[in-house]
């Protein structure tokens, strides 16, 4: 019918899911940076040059890989339980995806890392990173706390591949220590604190 988005034929989405396949145990098997394209298309079965054309190159493989990974968590955050899901406060709802995102970046880190920082601003053109950033916002605003694009962007730019990596590898932290500590700087962003700070600011 006209108007309908053409679906994806099915040696087409056959061979998606292979490489992804073997993307995914090779990366964890290596590490991203030791494998290459073509390792992919090998393992995979497919001509480099179909990959090259689907994927355009590592990090485009590395953000088609996440989609799936991040699925579930967005499926979470919409119908899940509570917190995570709909039914709790607000704050208690952005603490939990702070805690959940963070066990997510941590476990896929050094994909995530690739598909994050392939080009300047690369983590900001995603549609997950879209995602995440219209949840927090909209749990922010439900919370009544002032500038929430701007809470939601701080947020999520703590929770960067790379300050991950730095926390866990270069100063040691332990992941349920980091995780306690995302909450609860979730909760703070969230707080009413517009209105105080006025006053403060007034001399009151």
């Amino acid at each position: 019918m006209a108007g309908e988005a053409p679906r994806e034929r099915a040696d087409a989405a056959r061979n998606r899911r292979k490489v992804l396949a073997a993307a995914g145990e090779l990366f964890a098997a290596r590490g991203v940076a030791a494998v290459s394209m073509d390792d992919v298309a090998a393992a995979a079965g497919v001509g480099k040059g179909t990959l090259y054309r689907r994927f355009g190159d590592k990090s485009g493989l590395a953000a088609a890989l996440l989609d799936e990974r991040e699925s579930r968590l967005q499926q979470e955050l919409l119908s899940g339980p509570p917190p995570l899901g709909p039914g709790a406060p607000p704050a208690e709802r952005l603490a939990a995806f702070a805690a959940a995102y963070l066990l997510y970046v941590d476990a896929h880190l050094d994909v995530v890392a690739l598909s994050q920082t392939a080009s300047p601003g690369a983590r900001l053109r995603t549609g997950s990173h879209r995602f995440w950033r219209l949840h927090c916002r909209i749990l922010l605003a439900d919370a009544g706390a002032p500038d929430p694009d701007l809470r939601a962007d701080a947020l999520l730019a703590t929770l960067t591949a790379e300050q991950v990596r730095h926390w866990r590898h270069d100063e040691g932290h332990q992941l349920g220590e980091l995780t306690q500590a995302m909450s609860t700087l979730a909760r703070s962003l969230a707080e009413s604190t517009g209105a105080g700070s006025a006053s403060t600011r007034s001399g009151g």
